[in-house]
């Protein structure tokens, strides 16, 4: 499978840049969802790569193919690119069946392809069924009801899973009535015998050709597999419908039109139709949104398992950050068109890139907590939280403040320089959705309206950021709370902690009980809980707070 580079990649409207100078990589048979709010980016990210839309400017290779290169001249359309698109309206043919479905884009396929014997290939499928009679003749009295009548529509359907064939090849198999012999196994050896003679012909008719077949009978000569411009047989649609809908599991539902289905098996319907053609890359754009929570859930599993067993590189766009953390090996988190952080679904959330990506992953949300204060010479922070209370942070790794501030500030710096060259080239457009610092959110008990008001800060000041599993309510905490609320779902309880006039967000497991208005005594555990900078809502590190009584 490929792997799909993006180089400077922009796009813009006018003046406002949808995608602004996004490089990235999509490692080969990677599960990666585009993450971030309405209007980030995401969907003109998928579309650009799929095609759909044309870049602005930069690079986009699929493989070892340039799809893009707005200095090259080059950009290949959407059909060429041998990509799958999944949208969130599943746009099935209500008047067509589901086979139909399925099959109709592969009977528009005209391209070079291998060339087959195609009766050699379900010949030689009959004779592998045929050496186990019995089997055959199991498979087919299963779809036999209590009134001992044979559901042959089931039966084909049942023939076509267990040998992954074709419905021709399935009926040809009925046609010679082994579950009705009164010796299968002399039958079926009758039948072999026929089989094979007709086989030897075959092969020996390709060998007089210069020729020889490959395991699935298609032609070889001289090391290499014979192709010729056509269309795809009807045995081969077929042979792919079926494969796709063993995947998904609708093999029973071929004959039903897409309002006899329910929502989660009209979804099933549509990736099927998107798998037939053998996408090397899947590009899907929130296609779970229609679906309630419960069938959501379920398309997830299925969607894991689907990537594992088709080896496709998965390009998945959501707003829904339970969903990329669940399905993707890498998420790509967008915002106002940049790239805020590429990395693991637990990278992401244990160490975000900033304030931004802290607070957009994760459920319930991280707490931000002020901090001001200053480091020690053991490179330790004592800090000043909750307008009054006194913590002191220990970093996981040796930190200087003031060389990891240089270090920002040349980067900031050099960053502008590049800002300045760039402004000075030709066709330059000034970005209208200008980048602002993520104004992130305290929660306190009376909240007023947020007037975006400027706030000066300086290199004393921080930003906490804790996930609620941090919190451990114990009765020897260090500070007293009082439940503000306290929501049990069953496994867990997620409670409110009111200190003075801030609210802490926590998870309890298991089946705790608390009372609005219950005086209880907190910590923070572990160290994974995080120091952003104020100044710039940058990460700075991570370690170990411990809160002064």
């Amino acid at each position: 499978m490929p792997k799909i580079t993006l180089t400077h990649v922009t796009k813009r409207w006018d003046k406002f840049y949808a995608v602004d100078d996004l490089n990235l990589v999509i490692d080969d048979n990677a599960f990666v969802t585009l993450l971030g709010p309405s209007g980030c980016g995401k969907t003109t990210t998928l579309r650009m790569i799929a095609g759909l839309e044309t870049p602005t400017s930069g690079r986009i290779t699929i493989g070892d193919r340039v799809v893009f290169d707005s200095d090259a001249g080059i950009n290949i359309p959407p059909n060429k690119r041998k990509v799958g698109f999944l949208f969130q309206n599943y746009a099935l043919w209500p008047n067509m069946t589901v086979y139909q479905n399925i099959s109709f884009g592969l009977s528009n396929i005209k391209e070079e392809l291998p060339k087959y014997d195609l009766e050699a290939r379900r010949t030689a499928a009959l004779i592998e069924a045929l050496k186990k009679p019995e089997e055959v003749v199991g498979t087919i009295r299963e779809c036999v009801d209590k009134k001992g009548k044979l559901d042959v529509n089931k039966a084909h359907i049942k023939l076509i899973d267990h040998y992954e064939i074709s419905i021709y090849t399935a009926k040809e198999l009925m046609n010679y009535k082994l579950h009705e012999a009164s010796d299968p196994a002399a039958v079926a050896a009758a039948k072999r015998a026929e089989l094979e003679k007709k086989l030897d012909a075959a092969v020996k008719k390709c060998f007089s050709e210069g020729c020889t077949f490959d395991k699935d009978y298609a032609y070889v000569k001289d090391g290499n597999v014979v192709t010729e411009v056509r269309k795809l047989s009807k045995e081969e649609i077929d042979l792919s419908v079926r494969r796709v809908s063993r995947i998904v599991k609708i093999g029973m539902f071929m004959d039903r039109y897409p309002a006899e289905l329910s929502g989660g098996q009209q979804q099933r319907v549509a990736i099927a139709r998107t798998l037939a053609p053998e996408p090397s890359v899947l590009f899907m754009d929130e296609p779970l949104s229609n679906l309630d929570a419960k069938l959501r859930l379920e398309m997830r599993s299925e969607l894991q398992r689907l990537h594992l067993e088709t080896g496709s590189t998965f390009v998945y766009v959501t707003h829904d950050q339970m969903e990329a953390m669940t399905l993707a090996t890498r998420i790509c988190l967008i915002e106002n068109g940049l790239l805020q952080q590429y990395d693991a679904p637990l990278t992401v959330y244990g160490r975000p890139n900033n304030t931004f990506v802290a607070d957009f992953v994760g459920n319930p949300a991280i707490n931000f907590i002020d901090a001001k204060g200053s480091q020690n010479a053991d490179g330790s922070l004592d800090l000043s939280i909750f307008e009054g209370f006194k913590a002191k942070f220990v970093p996981n790794a040796p930190l200087s403040l003031d060389a990891w501030y240089a270090e920002q500030d040349s980067s900031d710096e050099a960053r502008k320089e590049a800002e300045a060259e760039k402004a000075k080239q030709k066709g330059y457009v000034e970005k209208g959705n200008k980048d602002t610092l993520f104004r992130y959110h305290v929660a306190t008990v009376d909240e007023g309206e947020d007037y975006g008001d400027e706030v000066e800060v300086g290199n004393d000041d921080f930003v906490i950021g804790v996930r609620p599993e941090f919190i451990d309510i114990v009765p020897d905490g260090p500070i007293e709370g009082e439940i503000y609320s306290a929501m049990p779902t069953g496994m867990e309880t997620t409670v409110k902690i009111q200190v003075g006039r801030f609210l802490l967000t926590g998870v309890v497991f298991g089946g705790v009980l608390y009372n609005i208005g219950q005086k209880v005594r907190f910590d923070f555990r572990g160290d994974d809980i995080i120091l952003f900078s104020r100044k710039n809502g940058r990460l700075i590190a991570q370690g170990r707070l411990t809160l002064i009584p």
